[in-house]
Parts: structure tokens; sequence; C-alpha cells
């Protein structure tokens, strides 16, 4: 990943999605994961945090003392996540925590050197195949378990349908792969990847349902979703606007129902495995 300035994700769009994130994200996996972290203190190292809230919504679901190490690009995004994590579990104890600016593509075994868990939300399929395995090899090489949120798949419903909607999705997912990113394919890229260095890999579905109580998400979602794909291919210009007015005028209503399909990957080092057995 490019180290840059720019952020990838205003803040205002990580703020409109927190609540459909949380909702889709599996307390499953959770339920999987809890005994086999190493502490405490717990510490986790959040990739990609963006304004926290993967920190805001697991933190409260772990028990214990925990020291959250959070890492992104982006020093605003950074300020932001630090300033409104929790500062207590569920059972009161605390929690501290640390930021880090800077690449993905830097990230290693020292890194994560004493880590409990490395964990991200919508990041997998903005990231190479290169990056994926970099995450993978360090977390092997740090005997860490990785669960990570959010990775689209490629599927969208909506309902009513309409006569332009698979035309939109595929040109999306495409964009989605621009160059070298992984896109709709980060859930099996990672899959296989954290497999070949050994992991136990669990994924579980965690899809966004919109509906008339998400009125202002499902707009900005496709202004993105149909903006994205007439950068892929921009003869759909014309009928992507017309198709967008429809969309937004029947959003309005409160009558349209979107469900945009991710999964959750839950990825525990053969160590950790071994140890919960015994």
């Amino acid at each position: 990943m490019k180290t840059t300035d720019v952020p990838r994700y205003t803040p205002d769009w990580l703020e409109l999605r927190e609540s459909a994130d949380a909702a889709a994200r599996s307390p499953e996996l959770i339920e999987e994961l809890r005994p086999r972290l190493a502490g405490p203190p717990l510490v986790i190292h959040d990739l990609g945090c963006g304004t926290g809230s993967m920190g805001r919504w697991l933190a409260p679901r772990l028990r214990g003392p925990q020291l959250w190490i959070l890492h992104d690009r982006d020093p605003d995004l950074l300020d932001r996540a630090a300033l409104r994590m929790p500062r207590a579990a569920t059972d009161g104890s605390r929690i501290t925590i640390a930021t880090a600016r800077g690449d993905l593509a830097r990230l290693t075994a020292s890194t994560l050197d004493g880590a409990s868990l490395v964990t991200a939300s919508a990041l997998l399929d903005v990231l190479t195949a290169e990056e994926v395995e970099g995450i993978a090899a360090a977390c092997a090489a740090a005997e860490c378990p990785a669960l990570l949120a959010l990775s689209v798949v490629g599927r969208v419903e909506i309902t009513p349908a309409d006569p332009l909607d698979a035309e939109i999705a595929e040109a999306f997912n495409a964009h989605q792969r621009r160059g070298d990113l992984v896109g709709p394919d980060a859930m099996a890229v990672a899959a296989e990847t954290f497999a070949r260095y050994g992991a136990t890999v669990r994924t579980h579905a965690s899809p966004w349902r919109l509906g008339a109580d998400h009125a202002a998400l499902t707009a900005e979602w496709l202004r993105g979703w149909v903006g994205a794909a007439v950068e892929h291919r921009p003869e759909l210009a014309g009928r992507a606007e017309a198709y967008l007015r429809r969309r937004l005028a029947i959003a309005a209503t409160g009558a349209l129902r979107v469900v945009v399909h991710h999964r959750d990957l839950l990825a525990l080092p053969a160590s950790r495995m071994l140890g919960a057995a015994a």
C-alpha cells in the first residue's frame, strides 16, 4: 500500500457507515476467538483503523485489560480514533490506546511482537494480494490470530429490482479489481493465504441490510457504487445518471431495500489451536 497523506476514506463516510458495520460484523467469530487470546493484557493491533469503529465495537466484547495499537496512514483519522476509543472494558478493566502512523507494507513480525490479535474492518478488499500475503506472513511469524471484518464479496441485492442493477454491479466489481487490488476476491485470497501459512480459517457472512432507517447511508452508498461503475465504464454515464436518479427517488420514500454482502474472516495460528486443545 502506497503511503500518502490523502485519506482513502472521509471521516463523514466512516461515521455514516458505523452503525451498519456494527450490526453486520459477526459475533459468532468472537466466541471462537475469545479462548485463544493471549493475555492479559490483550495487545490488539487495529490495521487501517479509520475513525476507530472496529475498536469501539470489539473492545467492549473482550474482558480484561487491553492495549489497542491503532494503525493508519492518516494522522487526522488516528487522532479521531484515539479520542473516541472506550477507556474501559465491560468488566471495568482499563483500555490503553497507542497510535502508529505508517504503511501496512512495512508490517512485520517484529511490529506484532507480543500481539494477542490483529484486526481490521473493510480493509482486505482495498489491498493487493501481496499486501494480504504480508499481513498473513507477519501474523504467522508472530503466532497471532487475525480477525478481519467486512470484506465485500461482489454481491448486492436491491429491491425493487431495476434492469440496470446487474450491469452496474459488474462494472463496480471490475473497478474494485483495478490495478492489482483483490477487491471482491479478497475473502478467497485471504483464506487461501492464511491457510498456506498454517492458520485455521473461519469465515462468516456479515451483510449490510439497508432499509428505511438507513436512508442517508443508502443514498451515499448508491452514489459511490454507481460512481465507481461509471469510472470503470465511462460509456455507462448517461444510463447510470438516470438509474441513480430512479434509485435515489425510491430510497427517499423509504421503499428501497439493499443487501450488500460481506464476509468476516478469523485466522487462528496452529499454536493457538494446539493451546486451546490442550
